[in-house]
């Protein structure tokens, strides 16, 4: 009996040893809030040690804090990953995969040089926001915000020249950016009978000549679009290209639309062009600052349609950005090519 009994202990202690050193193997991997969709969580978990810093919008410090000594990093919200950053994660960071299309949080020749694969989710969220696009530029071309607030004041009247808008049938469509969400717009507004799609960038796409638009420059695009959508990355070459040089080379019936980053606009000069009628009408799922403060000029102007970044915000886009997000993650950690890579 006691033989038997030696065996059982002898197992069990086996047991919790090989338990135990499964734990240990398992890389590390921090997700930077518990507001990321739990598909991806769920996933990483299946092959690795997760760790959630346990509050919905996390402050910088407290993922710094709890940063050191992971192998990867899943980032839900903007952090910007520097220097400090990495300096902080120390030597075992292998992956930072962030829950985003856009990449101008990341500083990726510092993260490339210290050899860190780095991924996003590009693709699963174009369709998405190219339908915030088209929304923008119907509620800012009909003059939905305005409407709204002449209805809460009682200031409806039923007369052929009240409260018109612009046409999308027939008008001349310009894409700042042909990249996916760019093109995924073109294709959305053709049941609405565009009369042309004009685009710019660094040069003449394939994508462009099968959706029949046209390669502009970017004066062209500024001077000949009725609307105008901004779907460009944010890089040292976009930032702040929307100044005042530029709204003044728009038409007065001009409609503009930014569903990309805010900081590719200069602010100061979009209420200008708004306010002295230089366009007609703006709509904005980006801003800068972000939020914008409730005092703000923006909030005040009629003529510009204004969302809180909704662009991707579905149940279904988010889950699938968090999937690729984490596959990312477990790619890099298994030394694959990641699903979307930077």
């Amino acid at each position: 009996m006691r033989f038997v009994l030696a065996r059982v202990v002898k197992g069990r202690l086996n047991l919790n040893s090989a338990m135990n050193l499964s734990s240990v193997s398992l890389p590390r991997v921090l997700v930077t809030s518990n507001d990321a969709p739990a598909p991806g969580i769920d996933l990483l978990r299946t092959k690795c040690d997760v760790t959630i810093v346990p509050t919905a919008v996390s402050a910088r410090e407290q993922v710094l804090q709890a940063l050191p000594g992971h192998d990867a990093v899943f980032l839900v919200h903007y952090y910007n990953v520097n220097s400090e950053f990495l300096d902080v994660a120390g030597p075992n960071l292998k992956v930072v995969s962030t829950m985003s299309a856009g990449y101008d949080h990341l500083d990726l020749p510092e993260i490339k040089r210290r050899g860190i694969k780095v991924g996003h989710t590009p693709g699963v969220l174009s369709a998405t926001v190219a339908e915030v696009a088209v929304l923008l530029m119907l509620s800012a071309a009909r003059r939905a915000h305005e409407g709204r607030l002449k209805l809460e004041q009682g200031q409806v009247e039923y007369r052929p020249q009240w409260l018109l808008g612009q046409d999308l049938q027939g008008s001349t469509v310009g894409i700042f950016g042909l990249g996916n969400i760019g093109q995924a717009i073109v294709k959305r507004l053709m049941g609405f009978e565009v009369g042309r799609f004009i685009y710019t960038g660094h040069s003449r796409k394939k994508a462009g000549d099968e959706l029949g638009a046209t390669f502009v420059s970017l004066d062209e695009l500024l001077e000949q679009s009725d609307f105008l959508v901004v779907a460009a990355p944010l890089n040292n070459e976009t930032r702040g290209l929307f100044n005042d040089n530029a709204f003044n080379k728009m038409k007065s019936t001009a409609v503009f639309v930014n569903i990309a980053r805010g900081q590719i606009v200069k602010t100061d000069s979009l209420v200008r062009a708004l306010r002295n009628k230089k366009i007609f009408a703006a709509g904005l799922d980006v801003t800068d600052p972000e939020p914008l403060p409730l005092d703000h000029e923006l909030l005040k102007l009629p003529n510009v349609e204004i969302l809180p970044h909704l662009g991707s915000s579905t149940l279904k886009t988010h889950n699938k950005m968090s999937i690729i997000a984490a596959q990312n993650i477990l790619n890099g950690l298994e030394g694959k090519h990641l699903v979307y890579s930077l």
